[in-house]
């Protein structure tokens, strides 16, 4: 990979500086995202000394139990305000206002604000400082979010919130570290329009791949078949809700992903999961992609199936 090294190092140092208050520049975005993209080159971004801007109030635990979050992750181009209605429901639904929203960058860099709550299920609403990061970038923020929020707040599970292309890097990193002791696991995953098989005209035609009785796709994509080849690695204990759009325009897709590519994924996860359930979107207005994450209907069915509301 070929960039100017001395503007990188400017850049990256600016934005070190700003203490993750402001918006990256684009070059900081899409150079950082890169260098994120391939192993090879992530040890550049771990040689920068890490900053850690901590403002949150941390509360006792109400009682004897063990504590697992719910965590909001968004996908490509996204940021809080994508998972921001979900998590003003979310805290509603629990009678309450104190949330952690944690913002980090691909340096290791965090601003932590807000409180960890002292109930059983306190919410985390993280934010991704390089936005423009593909499936192998969001990957490597899971990599070490994970483990450091559960080091610094002592959880062992979480239930994930993820729209997007979070939605397959949520089941990426389970399966990556499924193995490992240390690593927090999931405990439950509703996913919101995810792309597992493909987007829409990035190796996704509607309407060309289709699905056969056993809900397997005709064409899997190189991400689908990771998935697909380590698929018993997905814990049993795991509960799995799919929700996914579709506009109703002939191209049976939510406008960005098709229907055939956010199904897929029971074919992998439905025999493993504790237990899978499936929802489908309906209609040109409820069903679009970036509006499903703010759809009262989707966000009173993922809230009813992480146990906030009753």
């Amino acid at each position: 990979m070929f960039f100017n090294s001395k503007k990188y190092a400017q850049e990256a140092e600016k934005d070190h500086k700003k203490n993750l208050k402001q918006e990256p520049s684009m070059f900081s975005m899409i150079a950082l995202g890169l260098i994120a993209t391939f192993a090879p080159t992530r040890p550049f971004l771990r040689m920068h000394k890490k900053h850690i801007e901590d403002h949150v109030t941390v509360e006792e635990k109400s009682g004897d139990f063990e504590q697992v979050p719910i965590i909001y992750f968004h996908g490509f181009r996204g940021g809080d305000y994508t998972t921001r209605v979900m998590v003003k429901q979310a805290l509603a639904d629990k009678k309450s206002d104190k949330f952690l929203k944690v913002t980090v960058d691909l340096l290791g860099n965090f601003k932590l604000e807000g409180t960890w709550s002292g109930d059983r299920q306190p919410i985390i609403q993280v934010a991704f400082r390089q936005r423009i990061v593909g499936i192998y970038g969001i990957d490597y923020y899971l990599s070490f979010v994970l483990p450091f929020l559960s080091k610094r707040y002592h959880f062992k599970t979480y239930t994930a919130v993820a729209h997007s292309l979070a939605c397959p890097c949520v089941i990426r990193t389970e399966m990556k570290h499924s193995w490992q002791k240390n690593f927090p696991h999931l405990n439950k995953c509703a996913f919101i329009a995810g792309p597992f098989d493909g987007v829409t005209y990035l190796g996704d035609i509607p309407n060309v791949n289709v699905l056969n009785e056993n809900g397997r796709p005709t064409m899997m994509n190189p991400h689908y078949l990771y998935l697909l080849f380590r698929r018993r690695r997905f814990n049993s204990n795991i509960s799995v809700l799919n929700i996914y759009g579709n506009v109703l325009d002939n191209t049976n897709t939510d406008r960005f992903i098709s229907v055939v590519s956010a199904k897929s994924i029971r074919y992998i996860l439905a025999p493993q999961a504790h237990s899978y359930q499936e929802v489908e979107v309906r209609g040109r207005n409820d069903a679009e992609h970036s509006w499903m994450h703010d759809n009262p209907f989707v966000i009173e069915i993922v809230d009813k199936f992480i146990g906030v509301k009753k």
